[in-house]
């Protein structure tokens, strides 16, 4: 019965598990993609924070089609987790706020820059917002800095982002390295979630910088900080993407679509190879069992 109510529940989830992908988010990359067009003309990306694998398999599937060669497109997936092998994707077991992770990459693309990063990495969240905010701005400016290390001149960069009444530091912060910045929000993305994310076009980063692990947001030789209060606040446009006829992340639908005479559960394409929660929930059984 559990796993017919997720289903029921989870739309994207389903149709993941049908279409081979790893993870409901892949739908969320396609779409950001299909409003911003971020894949065109990329043949090096890097996948931060990747497991469980979702957007790498995406990058896979649309660069290919940017180059002759499949051989001339590189996609780097990093995270400090395990992750089940993709073809076609270099991982890099690594911590994205250590030089060495970033020399890595750049060793992995023979000492050329990357066109595109992705990060879709998130916290455990606590439920409570301010704090999920703040935790996820950082990872945000983790992914930032390595970015710097590895983005080439006119770049693009994604990342999830929670929105929230600070969230405008952000946004200035971002202005600082890229031409354009937008905040998007793909139908895939739960609207009762606070996140969204930025699509960040155009690195250009401020004249005389070198990249390094030190917080972009505490440096302030790189800030102007009369931009985020009052009316010289930064204010980025935001977009809602995908097809807002599709299917409502929020909405349960019966376990027949349209078109579909019988309805069959399917595994996840690809369980985590060892998640942290796995010591957790391994400690509460054994807790039961002592119980009982």
């Amino acid at each position: 019965m559990g796993k017919t109510s997720k289903d029921k529940r989870d739309i994207y989830y389903r149709l993941a598990k049908e279409e081979g992908w790893r993870a409901r988010s892949a739908f969320k990359l396609l779409q950001i993609n299909e409003e911003h067009n971020i894949f065109k003309g990329v043949t090096r990306a890097v996948d931060l924070c990747a497991a469980p694998g979702s957007w790498s398999q995406v990058l896979t599937k649309n660069l290919r089609q940017n180059a002759q060669n499949v051989d001339d497109v590189k996609i780097v997936a990093v995270d400090l987790q395990a992750m089940a092998a993709l073809p076609g994707v270099i991982q890099i077991q690594g911590d994205i706020t250590k030089v060495s992770t970033a020399n890595s990459i750049i060793q992995e693309f023979e000492g050329l820059k990357a066109d595109l990063v992705v990060c879709d990495g998130a916290p455990d969240v606590t439920g409570l917002h301010d704090i999920d905010e703040y935790v996820q701005s950082q990872l945000l400016l983790a992914a930032l800095n390595i970015t710097t290390h590895v983005l080439k001149y006119g770049g693009v960069f994604v990342a999830k982002i929670f929105r929230g009444k600070d969230v405008s530091l952000l946004y200035s912060q971002l202005k600082q390295f890229f031409e354009h910045v937008t905040v998007s929000k793909p139908r895939s993305s739960r609207n009762s979630s606070i996140e969204a994310f930025v699509v960040c076009k155009n690195y250009q980063p401020p004249e005389g910088y070198i990249p390094n692990m030190v917080n972009p947001l505490l440096d302030h030789k790189y800030c102007d900080f009369n931009q985020f209060t009052g009316p010289n606040r930064v204010i980025v446009p935001f977009n809602a993407c995908g097809d807002l006829s599709a299917y409502d992340s929020d909405t349960s639908y019966p376990l027949l679509l349209e078109g579909q005479t019988s309805y069959e559960y399917k595994e996840p394409v690809q369980s985590p190879i060892n998640p942290p929660y796995k010591e957790i929930l391994e400690k509460t059984r054994n807790i039961q069992i002592k119980n009982t």
